[in-house]
């Protein structure tokens, strides 16, 4: 494409690709679409420097990597709760932390290009797990560039390179590096699509919820499973902790509904608590649900919902269902 050729639109053709590769970078759906903002802006003013050697989407993550680079250059890595500190009881105070702090949810529709083929979009719905982008965090800012450009991106050697201003030899041994740490992480990939057993635990899960029926939905855990609930650094362990935070100070979510959504390409959705007689349900959290075979391995429950409900399109209030 010639630079002749270039206008907002084809620019912003690439808006999907963007966020997804600034979410990976930066942890935080509002950081990436000021990444991409900032990006689109670069691009258009240095579009003279564009020589239709590369692609321009390639062209473009160049720009949308280093201004990436700019951003965690001056704030330190997002974590989860689980990665701050030793599981908690019922009876420790909930300490909140602020949003900066946290790894964030992103809507699956902001970041999976509607036009990438099968492969690579399972590929793409991978590389935005919680587990995994969080474990990203963990590797300095060049070395999270040069893997997500390599394996996700399917970026050379020498592109990644280029991109980043360092040898081919550098750019192998921070690869080499980064799976290293990925590994000791545990950050494998996940299956991309839900299987029919997954699916209908899922179904029970949102049911039992609504339900408030504690007893099925512990028995839905595994032995291990985590509840977390940021903005606050508490989070529990195990079916017992979690049944006795259900019973106890999370007995306000009795009476909620729930609205299926799309997050980090997990099953996910959106929970409101029961208003006052003839009132609203009201926002509550963001609920990422990530399993393991057919047992839910952790439940995480993002609270910050004036921010990040209207990022997935969903109302802050749900006027109360008819009496039946």
């Amino acid at each position: 494409m010639s630079v002749e050729a270039v206008g907002p639109e084809a620019l912003e053709t690439h808006r999907v690709a963007l966020t997804g590769h600034c979410y990976r970078m930066l942890g935080s759906p509002v950081d990436a679409e000021d990444a991409v903002q900032e990006t689109m802006i670069r691009a258009w003013r240095g579009l003279e420097r564009f020589d239709g050697r590369a692609a321009l989407r390639t062209w473009m993550i160049r720009i949308a990597t280093n201004v990436c680079l700019d951003t965690l250059a001056a704030r330190k890595r997002r974590a989860r709760p689980m990665e701050d500190g030793p599981a908690g009881t019922v009876d420790d105070p909930l300490l909140e932390r602020p949003r900066s702090h946290w790894l964030e949810p992103v809507p699956d529709a902001s970041v999976l290009p509607a036009e990438a083929d099968p492969a690579e979009r399972a590929l793409l719905r991978e590389s935005i797990r919680l587990a995994f982008v969080a474990a990203l965090q963990h590797l300095p800012p060049k070395q999270r560039a040069a893997l997500l450009l390599a394996e996700v991106l399917g970026f050379s050697a020498a592109e990644v390179a280029e991109t980043l201003e360092l040898s081919v030899a550098s750019v192998n041994s921070a690869l080499q590096r980064a799976r290293a740490t990925l590994r000791t992480r545990g950050a494998t990939a996940e299956p991309a699509e839900l299987t029919p057993a997954q699916r209908t635990l899922v179904a029970r899960y949102l049911e039992a919820f609504e339900a408030y029926d504690v007893d099925a939905l512990s028995q839905m855990l595994t032995d291990d499973a985590t509840l977390s609930m940021p903005p606050y650094a508490l989070w529990l362990e195990g079916p017992a902790s979690i049944r006795a935070w259900l019973l106890g100070h999370g007995i306000g979510c009795r009476g909620s509904r729930v609205v299926p959504t799309a997050a980090n390409g997990s099953p996910s959705f959106a929970q409101y608590r029961a208003g006052g007689p003839g009132e609203p349900h009201r926002a509550w959290a963001l609920v990422v649900l990530e399993l393991e075979g057919e047992r839910v391995r952790a439940v995480n429950s993002f609270l910050d919902t004036e921010t990040l409900f209207p990022r997935f399109g969903l109302p802050l209030e749900l006027s109360s269902p008819p009496d039946r």
